[in-house]
Parts: structure tokens; sequence; C-alpha cells
């Protein structure tokens, strides 16, 4: 199954089987983890696997990825992009996994960059999968304007209280992304994770793209949104 058929079924797993994945399958995963491409390559960042996570709605799993990143313009995005990628390769091998906002690592695992976001994963005790009538998503007309299939996978992508706090300008073959601008009271909160979906949501239209590249251009302006990048 191709992580593009992925985007299309996939799920946040929140059940996990206790017992730890077997050490060939952990192997297969920080193999994986060496393959992650990143948004933007200039972009420090370390992904370590940890075994216990502490924080607000954390989830009980046998594993958890640590996303560290330098902080630079564009770091949270980046992660989101290379941690779905991590998802979507969960989700294609039978390994349930979920983004976890709040969680953060223990301190003795905890990254020599500055945390910015971890992920559940392991066996599911729940189904692994759904039926695209069981997605709870926006219409597409209310995440972006213009033609492009790939912005079907963009609006099936997961985020934050499933906000869906994005926008997509599609022109000429390319994609305009926006991300909307956070209230000054729900900023402190989520104004990192709105970034975080960002990424995640253009790794989806990555996976749809026969070409993929990611760059700043002079696009149109979208009120109450601030302008990520174009897929070109």
């Amino acid at each position: 199954m191709s992580k593009s058929e992925i985007t299309h079924k996939r799920k946040s797993v929140r059940r996990y089987d206790p017992v730890p994945l077997d050490a060939t399958t952990l192997e297969m995963v920080q193999a994986q983890i060496k393959k992650v491409k990143p948004l933007y390559p200039d972009i420090q960042f370390s992904i370590e696997i940890a075994s216990k996570t502490k924080g607000m709605f954390n989830i009980k799993a046998p594993h958890y990825l640590v996303f560290g990143s330098e902080e630079k313009d564009g770091g949270p995005e980046n992660i989101g992009f290379i941690g779905q990628q991590l998802d979507l390769f969960f989700s294609a091998n039978g390994i349930g996994a979920c983004w976890l906002g709040a969680a953060k690592p223990e301190e003795k695992e905890a990254s020599k960059l500055p945390h910015v976001i971890s992920m559940a994963f392991g066996k599911p005790a729940e189904p692994l999968y759904r039926d695209i009538s069981q997605f709870k998503r926006k219409l597409i007309s209310d995440i972006s304007e213009g033609q492009d299939p790939r912005l079907e996978a963009a609006r099936l992508a997961p985020s934050a209280v499933n906000a869906q706090n994005w926008y997509f300008i599609a022109e000429d073959g390319k994609i305009h992304c926006y991300r909307k601008k956070a209230t000054p009271l729900l900023g402190f909160m989520f104004n990192k994770m709105h970034q975080v979906d960002m990424g995640i949501a253009i790794c989806h239209i990555a996976e749809e793209s026969e070409t993929f590249t990611f760059a700043q251009e002079n696009a149109p302006e979208r009120k109450g949104y601030i302008y990520t990048g174009t897929v070109v």
C-alpha cells in the first residue's frame, strides 16, 4: 500500500497493545527515520525513540518518537513535514501512531535540541484504518480555492484538535499554502501547533505530487492567514 493511498484511510490511533514492538520492527523504524526528507534542509532536527513521555493529554503506548529542532523560522513546519512521513510509514506497515501536541520526553531521554512535539506508536489495539466517510473534515471549499486533485489529501491531514487551520490557493499547477493567524488568547498555546499542522498538510500534498519543490513566491494575500510557501 502506497503512502498516497494511506493518506485516504489512515487514522490517529489512541489505544495500543502495551507489549513493545520486536527488535526487527524497531530496526526498520530506525532505518526509516534516517530516510526522511526535510521541508527545509538547512534546519537541524532530531528524532529519538523514547519509552516514556509526560504531560497533558498523553497516551499510553510502548514507544514514542520525540522530535527536536533548532529554533528557526520554519522549524515547526519542518517537523510536521518530517513526522508525517513517519506517520504514513507506520500506517502502511501495520503500526499505529498518534501525534501528541502536549507530551514531552522524560528528562533523561530529552534531545539536545529544543523539543517540538512527540508521537506515540506501537501495535494498535483498535482499528488501524477507516473508510473515507468516517473522516470528520471541513469541506474542500472551506479550506481552498482553485482546482488541484492534491488538495483532497491535504484536507484529510490530521491537525491539533482537528482545527484544520490552513488554506490553499491552487493556480497554474502550484499550491500556495497558508496557516490561520492564531488569536492573541490562543496564540501562546496553539501557534506552534498550527505551524506543525501546516507541515503535516504539506507532506500530504508532497505524497500526491510526482515531483515536489517548496519555495517562497509572490503569492496572493489571504486575509487572516500567514503565507508559508508554495508547492511548485
